[in-house]
C-alpha cells in the first residue's frame, strides 16, 4: 500500500490599486484551493477615505471562522452561499451599486 499523497493546495491572489477618484482604493481576492476545489475565500473593497474601521474594508465576504459571512463598514453578517461564482457577482454589483451612491454626491 502507497502512502497517501498530501493534497495539493494553491492560493490565488489578485489586488487591484484603483485611480482617479478612488485612487488609493482596493480591490482584492483571495481564493484557497485544495485538490482544485476551493477551501477557503476573500473578497474585498478596502478604502479608508470611507471606512476607518475593521482596516478600511468597505464590504468584503469571506468564509473565515467556519461560516460565510459580509463584512459592510465594520458590521458583519452571515450569508447564505450557493457558490462562489454568484458570490463574486454579488460582490461586483455591490461594489458597483457602492460606487455610483459615491459618485452621486459629488
Amino acid at each position: 500500500m502507497s502512502p497517501k499523497k498530501p493534497p495539493a493546495i494553491t492560493t490565488k491572489i489578485e489586488e487591484h490599486r484603483l485611480k482617479g477618484k478612488r485612487r488609493g482604493a482596493v480591490l482584492k481576492e483571495q481564493v484557497w484551493f485544495e485538490d482544485g476545489k476551493i477551501t477557503h475565500y476573500s473578497l474585498a473593497y478596502i478604502n479608508l477615505n470611507q471606512c476607518s474601521v475593521d482596516h478600511g474594508r468597505v464590504l468584503g465576504y469571506d468564509n473565515s471562522h467556519n461560516y460565510h459571512h459580509r463584512h459592510c463598514m465594520g458590521k458583519v453578517e452571515s450569508v447564505q452561499f450557493t457558490s462562489y461564482t454568484e458570490l463574486v457577482e454579488r460582490f461586483i454589483e455591490e461594489v458597483h451599486e457602492l460606487w455610483r451612491i459615491e459618485d452621486a454626491k459629488d
